[in-house]
C-alpha cells in the first residue's frame, strides 16, 4: 500500500469499512466522510498483520461540513438517526463548521479544510462513498499512514504541548508498535 488510490481500493475491499460508509451514505448529507481513527486504524491494523476491525472503544467519527446549521443538536440528531439503524456501531457526529471556534482558527471551508488542521498527519483522512465508488481525501496526502508515521500536522506543529498530551493519552504504539513518531 502506497497512493491514496490503494488506500481506497484498500476501504473497498473491508465489508466493516463498507458497511460504515453506506451506512453514512444513506444520510443524503452533502460533504459528510467517515475519518479519523476508522480509517488510520484500520491501515495500521492491517500494516501490522493484525484483523482490520474496530478499535475497541474507538468511535466512528462522521464529519460534514454545514455552514447554514451549524447547531451542535443536530450532531445529536445525526447521532441518534444513525444508532437506531446501526445500534452496534459506537458513532460520533461533528459538523466542522463549528469547529475551528474550538480549535482557534479561522472558519473551515469544507471538510477538507477542517482535516487538513487535524492533529496528525496519518489521522487526517476520510472517505465517503460517491457514486458507488470509495472517494478518500487526505490533504498531507498518505505517505505517513502507510509508512506508520506519526507527526503533527502544521496547525498542531504551533501546540506542541496539546499535541504530547494527546499523543500520551493514545499510547497508540502499545498496540502498533511498528510506529515511529517524528
Amino acid at each position: 500500500m502506497r497512493t491514496i488510490g490503494d488506500v481506497s481500493h484498500f476501504v473497498a475491499d473491508r465489508p466493516h469499512l463498507m458497511g460504515l460508509l453506506r451506512a453514512v451514505a444513506t444520510l443524503g448529507i452533502d460533504d459528510c466522510w467517515i475519518g479519523a481513527g476508522v480509517i488510520r486504524n484500520a491501515v495500521w491494523d492491517y500494516l501490522h498483520g493484525y484483523p482490520v476491525q474496530l478499535v475497541p472503544g474507538g468511535d466512528v467519527d462522521v464529519v460534514y461540513c454545514d455552514h447554514r446549521n451549524a447547531d451542535p443538536q443536530s450532531d445529536l440528531v445525526i447521532e441518534r438517526r444513525l444508532r437506531r439503524n446501526f445500534t452496534n456501531i459506537p458513532w460520533s457526529v461533528g459538523n466542522q463548521a463549528r469547529m475551528h471556534a474550538r480549535n482557534g482558527d479561522a472558519p473551515y471551508r469544507d471538510v477538507e479544510d477542517a482535516i487538513r488542521r487535524w492533529p496528525e498527519t496519518a489521522t487526517a483522512i476520510a472517505a465517503r462513498l460517491c457514486e458507488g465508488q470509495v472517494r478518500i481525501i487526505a490533504p498531507h496526502g498518505v505517505d505517513d499512514l502507510v509508512a506508520m508515521i506519526v507527526r503533527p500536522t502544521a496547525a498542531f506543529a504551533t501546540k506542541p504541548a496539546v499535541y504530547e498530551r494527546r499523543l500520551a493519552s493514545k499510547d497508540w504504539a502499545r498496540r502498533w508498535p511498528g510506529l515511529t513518531s517524528l
